[in-house]
């Protein structure tokens, strides 16, 4: 089994082929995370995870959508945060590269999705973009050492990941890996413990090498893992267990 840890299924991009797109990741032994985005994100998510055997879902407000989040999200959140398939909140945290949300309102609906999150046992799926020491700063009040944090699509610098590193964080890497420009990203995968690693595409986005350019989907991680493999000078089976086995950990998965 293999693990994508963060992808979006109920992306419009999958809108004509979804069930094309399922079967040939069971095909390939592939169960996927589907992170959401909204209340309405997370609500579509459920309905594919329902459908299909090998999904699973977060459900959680991305800080692009947090000027929008209702006052009162957190108890839409909680209700569906008790399907049995969701494994964690997310994805939530700040993005200060597009800043379509305001900072602190970023910041609230990040700090009140921690505390749900808490509240019901669950790890995070943190979104960080240009904006990671406000992201360490309220994980360090809020999060670190209280309940499981997964920063997905990891894009801070080596010295950043040190940071994360001595706390227990667990970071995820996609096709960014394979791209000829992600010299600061290899030095991270060279230094970070596999036992701290997971695999992620964020489909349909950052389709890897050779492929880039068009729509990603769970099937590519063999790039990623392949150049993971690479970078740690360890086979792609040991990339394949040990990222698995963190998958299984951290978020339940059977």
């Amino acid at each position: 089994m293999i693990v994508d840890v963060h992808a979006h299924y109920d992306d419009e991009a999958f809108l004509n082929d979804l069930e094309d797109v399922m079967a040939r990741l069971k095909r390939e032994g592939i169960v996927a995370i589907s992170s959401s985005s909204s209340i309405e994100s997370s609500k579509e998510n459920i309905e594919i995870a329902k459908k299909y055997d090998h999904i699973y879902v977060n459900v959680g407000i991305h800080p692009h959508e947090a000027k929008d989040a209702p006052k009162d999200f957190e108890d839409d959140l909680f209700e569906l945060a008790k399907y049995e398939k969701n494994v964690a909140i997310g994805e939530v945290g700040l993005d200060y590269h597009y800043d379509f949300s305001p900072r602190d309102v970023q910041k609230e609906v990040f700090v009140r999705q921690i505390e749900l999150a808490k509240k019901l046992n669950l790890p995070i799926v943190v979104h960080s973009r240009e904006a990671h020491k406000d992201t360490l700063d309220i994980l360090q009040e809020h999060a670190i050492g209280k309940i499981p944090i997964l920063i997905h699509c990891y894009s801070g610098s080596v010295e950043m990941s040190r940071i994360l590193r001595k706390h227990g964080i667990y970071i995820s890497v996609g096709g960014v890996v394979t791209f000829q420009n992600a010299k600061k990203l290899i030095e991270v995968v060279k230094e970070y413990p596999l036992e701290l690693l997971m695999l992620e595409t964020d489909s349909p986005y950052l389709t890897p090498h050779p492929h880039r350019g068009k729509r990603n989907d769970s099937t590519y991680l063999k790039y990623v893992i392949s150049k993971i493999a690479e970078i740690k000078e360890v086979s792609e089976d040991e990339v394949i267990k040990k990222t698995t086995q963190n998958a299984m950990d951290v978020f339940g998965i059977k």
